[in-house]
């Protein structure tokens, strides 16, 4: 299979590095402008000590379309990525987001279809980076899908055999709205109360009150999913606080990395959103409301 990638943060580093260490120079293609591929170049990227190398395209050169396609930038960067990966898109590529939130698929099909994409969560990593530099413990996996609860498409079960040559972890799940909301559900909770109590995942996986606060957050979430069909549950919770238990307690989420590189975060992504659809749905957030105004009060303090 050929694959690209477009997002060179955390994830897009830690399974193209696994990937480039398997596949021909010339099956693994990294889409990037001239500047970035400049300073990639200049600067080299490291995963785990280790060199990544990496096959730069720019989004103007004519190539063969891929069959994978991984976006793995952050929210903000998403509608340029679309744009930028125009040229690796044929009749036949597959699709996979590995970003945060419960709305990529649904814009990246707008452009290229629906029929190319499926569902991903990504979970499990630990991976922190700071500058040009990839460190984690914990891989994590992909868990994947169609849309369509119940059912194993050919798409999926051609990724299935791919990942599973490649030796990349995942799991093929018949109910990804479901775990997309649950994943969607644990970064309300875990971004989020990490970044305002300015802690790791340490502070969260042991009693306090950052990991209350994150409960709490996450229990809004659960309240508004069952308006949305997706009904949520206390065992929903007690899942993904399990999947948080075994990362390195010394590691942040990435939203506390953003505050802390002084990069925009996804706040908007998380509180914003279910600040939106409590609204939308008559239900109180105020928890998310918290959240949501103590994270931009750190934003604006950290970029003045």
């Amino acid at each position: 299979m050929k694959v690209s990638i477009i997002g060179l943060g955390a994830l897009g580093i830690l399974f193209g590095h696994h990937l480039a260490k398997r596949m021909n120079p010339d099956q693994l293609r990294v889409i990037a402008d001239s500047g970035r591929i400049s300073r990639y170049r200049r600067d080299r990227i490291y995963c785990n000590g280790e060199e990544c190398n990496f096959h730069y395209l720019t989004p103007d050169r004519q190539v063969e379309p891929a069959d994978l396609l991984l976006f793995a930038v952050k929210f903000n960067g998403l509608d340029d990525a679309i744009k930028a990966a125009e040229n690796h898109v044929g009749k036949d590529t597959i699709i996979l987001s590995l970003l945060n939130g419960i709305t990529s698929e649904s814009i990246i099909g707008v452009k290229y279809g629906m029929e190319h994409m499926l569902c991903c969560v990504a979970q499990g990593m630990d991976a922190v980076k700071i500058g040009n530099k990839l460190e984690y413990t914990n891989m994590g996996m992909l868990c994947f899908g169609d849309f369509d609860p119940g059912e194993i498409s050919g798409k999926t079960e051609k990724v299935a055999s791919f990942l599973q040559e490649m030796e990349v972890p995942f799991i093929v799940d018949t109910d990804m709205p479901k775990r997309l909301w649950g994943k969607f559900m644990l970064n309300v909770g875990v971004n989020q109360a990490a970044a305002v109590y300015e802690t790791n995942y340490g502070g969260v996986q042991q009693d306090g009150k950052p990991r209350e606060i994150m409960i709490r957050a996450m229990r809004e979430v659960v309240r508004i999913s069952e308006k949305e069909g997706i009904a949520l549950t206390e065992e929903n919770i007690e899942y993904w606080l399990d999947v948080i238990r075994p990362l390195h307690p010394d590691n942040k989420p990435s939203l506390r990395q953003d505050l802390e590189a002084g990069r925009i975060s996804e706040v908007d992504l998380f509180s914003g959103t279910v600040i939106r659809l409590g609204k939308k749905y008559g239900i109180p957030t105020p928890v998310n409301q918290f959240l949501y105004e103590k994270i931009k009060t750190m934003e604006r303090d950290v970029n003045s």
